[in-house]
C-alpha cells in the first residue's frame, strides 16, 4: 500500500550532537543539554495530527493497546510496534502535544496508550486529559501519572531519541566526503615517536604544515573516489579516517650543527580506527553543530544507487551505513527515509512452447536513514533489510 506524504518536516524534532565532542572511537555514545523551541508552525503540525489521529489500516497487525518507554528505546523502535511504517511516526505522536507541552521529548516510564475510534487511531501519555486521573479500568496498572510541564533540555536526562544515535555517533565524524584533493595541502605527519613506524593512542607524532591556528584535528590516510555506478563519474573523495590527534607544543625554529632547522609541531594521538604513521593528513575537527532528525519521505521523488560500503565491506546488512549517490543538490536532506529495492531477475515462461524470456519485477525489500549530506552523496544508515546490500543497488522514496 502506497502512504500518503507525511506532514511537513518542522515538527516533532529531535536532535543529536555533531563532531567536535564525540569520541572518535567506535560505538561512541554522546547526549547533549541544549535548547530548542517549540515553533508556532511545529505545534500547529501537531494539532492538526492530533485532530486528524491515523487511519486503523496504517497499525501495525500486532499493534499493543499500550508501552511502557523503556531506557534505550527510540522512536523509531516504538512506533514499529504501532504502525505498519513507522517512518510515519510524527503522525502518530502529534498526539501527546496537550500532555507534553514539549513535544521534542519522550521519557522512560511513561506509558503511550493507543486510543482507536472513528477509524482512526491516537497516542495519548497515560494520566494525561483523555483518562480519569486515578486511571481507568482499561489502563496497565503500571500506569505513571504525569502533569503536564515543559521540558525544554533536548536528549536530557534520559530523553529518547528519534534513531540509536550510537549507532551513527561515530560517523559524524569519521564519514568525510572532499570535493577535489583538498587534503593534498593539508598538515601531515612527517616523524614518529622514537621512529615508529606506526603510533597508537597515547603516542606522539609531528607534523609540518599550517594548523591554521586549531588544535583538535581528524587524520586521514589516501583519498578514495566515490564513483557513480550508473555514470561512472567521480562523485568525491572519501578520506580513510585513521583517528584524532590534538596538538601539544607549536612548531619552531632551531638552529643545529650552525643552521637553522624546522621544529615539527608536536601531537599527541588521542584515538585510533586505526594506526597512524608518517604521510597521514591532518583536518581540524568540526565546530560543534545540532542536527535535527525528523524520520520523513522526501517530499519529491528520488531514485538513485548505492555507492559503495562504509569501510571494507562488499555486502551490508542491518545497522550498516552505506554511501549513496544522491546529495544536498538532488533535494536529499537529513532525516529522509528511502527505500532500498532488490532487482528483478531474468528468467524465462517454463510453462509455455516458446519459452519466452521473463524480467521478474523489482521488490522493496528495505529502509535506509539518511543522516549525513553532502553536495552530491550521503551517508544513510540500514534500518532494516532482507537480503544484503550491494553497490550498484537502487532506492527510490518510501
Amino acid at each position: 500500500m502506497t502512504s500518503p506524504n507525511p506532514l511537513p518536516r518542522r515538527r516533532l524534532l529531535l536532535q543529536a550532537t555533531g563532531a567536535a565532542g564525540l569520541a572518535a572511537a567506535s560505538g561512541a555514545v554522546w547526549a547533549q543539554t541544549s535548547r530548542l523551541p517549540v515553533l508556532p508552525e511545529w505545534r500547529d503540525t501537531a494539532q492538526r495530527v492530533a485532530s486528524a489521529g491515523v487511519p486503523l489500516s496504517e497499525l501495525a497487525p500486532n499493534a499493543p493497546d499500550s508501552h511502557t518507554v523503556r531506557p534505550g528505546d527510540t522512536l523509531w523502535g516504538i512506533s514499529t510496534l504501532f504502525l505498519t511504517s513507522p517512518w510515519r511516526w510524527p503522525e502518530l505522536w502529534g498526539m501527546n502535544l496537550e500532555q507534553i507541552r514539549n513535544p521534542h521529548l519522550i521519557y522512560p516510564g511513561q506509558v503511550l496508550v493507543l486510543e482507536k475510534a472513528d477509524g482512526v487511531a491516537r497516542l495519548r501519555v497515560a494520566g494525561a486529559p483523555g483518562g480519569s486521573a486515578g486511571g481507568s479500568a482499561n489502563e496497565p496498572t503500571n500506569t505513571v501519572k504525569l502533569s503536564p510541564r515543559v521540558r525544554p533540555e533536548l536528549l536530557d536526562n534520559g530523553a529518547i531519541a528519534a534513531i540509536p544515535l550510537n549507532l551513527i555517533g561515530p560517523f559524524l565524524n569519521e564519514a568525510v566526503v572532499f570535493n577535489g584533493n583538498e587534503l593534498e595541502a593539508a598538515p601531515r605527519i612527517v616523524a614518529t615517536q622514537e621512529g615508529r613506524v606506526m603510533v597508537s593512542r597515547g603516542e606522539t607524532a609531528y607534523v609540518r604544515g599550517d594548523l591554521k591556528g586549531a588544535r583538535d584535528f581528524r587524520l586521514f590516510r589516501e583519498l578514495v573516489p566515490l564513483v557513480d555506478p550508473g555514470t561512472r563519474e567521480v562523485l568525491g573523495f572519501e578520506g580513510r579516517y585513521v583517528g584524532t590527534a590534538e596538538l601539544t607544543r607549536p612548531a619552531g625554529t632551531t638552529t643545529a650543527d650552525g643552521r637553522p632547522a624546522l621544529v615539527p609541531a608536536t601531537f599527541r594521538v588521542t584515538s585510533t580506527r586505526i594506526e597512524a604513521g608518517v604521510g597521514d593528513r591532518l583536518s581540524p575537527v568540526p565546530q560543534q553543530e545540532l542536527v535535527a532528525y525528523v524520520p520523513r519521505s522526501p517530499a519529491n521523488p528520488v531514485e538513485g544507487r548505492v555507492v559503495s560500503i562504509y569501510g571494507d565491506g562488499v555486502r551490508a546488512g542491518q545497522n550498516q551505513v552505506i554511501t549513496i549517490n544522491r546529495g544536498q543538490r538532488d533535494g536529499i536532506e537529513r532525516g529522509h527515509v528511502l527505500a532500498l529495492w532488490r532487482a528483478g531477475r531474468n528468467t524465462f515462461d517454463r510453462t509455455s512452447v516458446d519459452k519466452a524470456p521473463l524480467r521478474l519485477p523489482d521488490e522493496r525489500h528495505g529502509l535506509l536513514f539518511v543522516f549525513r549530506v553532502f553536495e552530491r552523496v550521503s551517508y544513510a544508515l540500514v534500518l532494516n533489510v532482507q537480503e544484503p546490500i550491494r553497490a550498484g543497488d537502487r532506492f527510490t522514496q518510501p
